[in-house]
C-alpha cells in the first residue's frame, strides 16, 4: 500500500515506512521551527567576475567556457572560516546552508568523482566545506548543505553541455543512469563527511521525483542521519517549503516554511549590483516572516577572495543586535495573530499566554488589537524594564463579543528599528473572530 502525500504543493509518494514520510517526524523539526533565523551563503568561481551563478552560461550572458575560465581566478586567499562562523552567530542565526555545488557542477570540497572541485581546478587548492562545518560547530550553528540536482557541466547531464546537446532520458536510459550514480554518489559524500543538520536542494524542475530518484535521495540521506531535515526542492520528498525572494503574503499551508532572500538583488558577489537592503528593511521582512510562522535564510555573496562585503556584514550585526535584545519574541516563538485582529507583525510564547506586538514605522500613541478574549495582566516593552498602560474599550456586559485593547505608546519607546512590545495575559490565548451583532 502507497500513501500519497502533498508536500509544497507538489504530491510525492512514499512507502510504509513513516519515518521517510516528508514532514512527518514533528519532533526533528523541532530546532528548525524555533531557529526562526539562517544564514545563506552562495561562493563559488561566479564570484572571481562578479556575474549570476550558473545562470550567466544558462542565460548565454556569456559563453560556458568563459564562465568556466573563472576557476582560474578562485583563489579563496582571504578565506576565514572561523571569521565566517562567528559572524554568522554575532547575527542571531541559528543555522547556516552553504553552496556545497552550484548548477555549474564545481564542488567546493575534494569530491572522489571526476569532475570539478576547487582544490583539484583552482588556484584555492583547498577543502572549503570541512573547516567551515567544523567552525559552525563550535559556535552551536546548525549545518546546512546546498546541493544542486542540476549539474550543467557533467558530460552526462542532458543539455547545456559544451555543444549544449540534449538528449530524451527514455532514449538514453543509460546516460541519465550514470549521471544519477554521479549524483547520487555526490550526495553521499556530503552526508557521509559532513552530516548536515539540513540539506537545501536546488534544481528539481528539470526532472520527476522518479528520474531524479527523490524517494532513493531522501531514504539515503536519512539512513545516514536520521535526523536530517529536507528543504521542499525535492519534488515532493521535501520537509518544509522555500519561497524565494517574494515575501508571503498570506501563510504557506505548511507547518514550516523558510523565506530565503538576498540583502541586494544577487545571490553571489556582484560589486555592479548596490541595490543594498537596510537593516530596518530586513528587520521587517523578519518580523513578518516569523509572525507567519516561519523562518528568514537571509544570504550574503562572499567575493571570490572569501572576504564578505561590508554592506553585508553591517546588515548581519545590526539584525543581531536587534535579534539579541528581543529575543524572547523571537526565539522558540510560534507564529502570531491572524491579519485583523493587529496591524503589524505578532508571535506567541508557545504556551500562548504572552503575546509579542511588532511595533512597525516606530508608531506612537494608541495602537489597537480586535477580538481579544483573554485579560490582559501586564504590558512590557521587550529588553526594557518599562511597562505601558492599556485600556479596554467598548465592551458590553452583555455580549460575548470583546472589547478593543488600546496601549499607548509614547514617544520614549522606540527601539533604533522596531520596537516589541509584550502582553502577558491571564491564560492561553483566546480570540473572537465573529462578525459582531445583538
Amino acid at each position: 500500500m502507497l500513501v500519497v502525500l502533498a508536500v509544497s504543493g507538489q504530491t510525492g509518494v512514499t512507502g510504509r515506512d513513516a519515518s521517510l514520510q516528508p514532514g512527518a517526524d514533528t519532533a526533528k523539526m523541532g530546532w528548525f521551527g524555533d531557529a526562526k533565523l539562517g544564514i545563506f551563503i552562495h561562493y563559488g568561481i561566479y564570484a572571481v567576475n562578479g556575474i549570476d551563478e550558473s545562470w550567466s552560461f544558462h542565460n548565454k550572458k556569456v559563453t560556458w567556457p568563459a564562465y568556466m575560465a573563472q576557476l582560474k581566478g578562485f583563489t579563496a586567499s582571504k578565506y576565514d572560516p572561523e571569521k565566517w562562523a562567528e559572524l554568522i552567530k554575532s547575527s542571531g542565526a541559528r543555522y547556516a546552508v552553504i553552496t556545497t555545488k552550484h548548477h555549474d557542477g564545481v564542488a567546493l570540497w575534494p569530491t572522489a568523482q571526476k569532475h570539478y572541485d576547487v582544490v583539484r581546478n583552482t588556484p584555492a587548492k583547498r577543502d572549503l566545506l570541512t573547516p567551515f562545518f567544523k567552525a559552525l560547530e563550535k559556535n552551536g550553528i546548525r549545518k546546512g548543505a546546498y546541493f544542486s540536482l542540476i549539474d550543467w557541466s557533467y558530460p552526462d547531464y542532458p543539455g547545456f553541455l559544451k555543444d549544449s546537446s540534449r538528449y530524451k532520458l527514455a532514449d538514453d536510459p543509460n546516460r541519465w543512469k550514470r549521471f544519477s550514480n554521479f549524483n547520487q554518489a555526490q550526495i553521499k559524500e556530503i552526508s557521509d563527511r559532513f552530516n548536515p543538520d539540513l540539506f537545501w536542494f536546488d534544481g528539481d524542475w528539470e526532472h520527476s521525483a522518479d528520474e531524479w530518484d527523490a524517494a532513493g535521495i531522501r531514504k539515503n540521506i536519512l539512513t545516514r542521519n536520521s535526523q536530517a531535515i529536507i528543504n521542499s526542492r525535492l519534488q515532493g520528498y521535501g520537509d518544509y517549503e522555500t519561497p524565494e525572494q517574494n515575501t508571503p503574503v498570506v501563510r504557506p499551508k505548511g507547518k514550516w516554511w523558510e523565506l530565503c532572500m538576498t540583502i541586494n538583488d544577487n545571490w553571489g558577489f556582484q560589486p555592479q549590483d548596490q541595490n543594498w537592503k537596510t537593516p530596518a528593511e530586513i528587520i521587517s521582512i523578519f518580523a513578518d516572516a516569523i509572525s507567519s510562522g516561519g523562518n528568514l535564510l537571509l544570504d550574503i555573496g562572499p567575493r571570490e577572495d572569501g572576504t564578505i562585503p561590508d554592506q553585508e556584514v553591517a546588515v548581519l550585526k545590526a539584525l543581531g543586535e536587534w535579534s539579541g535584545k528581543h529575543s524572547e519574541a523571537i526565539f522558540g516563538t510560534v507564529g502570531g495573530l491572524q491579519p485583523g485582529h493587529y496591524y503589524g507583525p505578532s508571535t506567541y510564547s508557545k504556551d500562548s499566554s504572552t503575546l509579542y506586538l511588532f511595533l512597525a514605522g516606530k508608531p506612537n500613541g494608541n495602537i489597537m488589537i480586535k477580538g481579544l478574549k483573554n485579560a490582559v495582566k501586564k504590558v512590557r516593552v521587550v529588553g526594557t524594564a518599562q511597562t505601558l498602560p492599556h485600556k479596554v474599550v467598548g465592551k458590553i456586559s452583555w455580549s460575548p463579543v470583546p472589547g478593543l485593547v488600546f496601549i499607548s505608546v509614547p514617544e520614549t519607546v522606540k527601539d533604533t528599528y522596531m520596537s516589541v512590545l509584550a502582553l502577558e495575559l491571564d491564560g492561553p490565548i483566546s480570540l473572537y473572530g465573529g462578525k459582531g451583532g445583538l
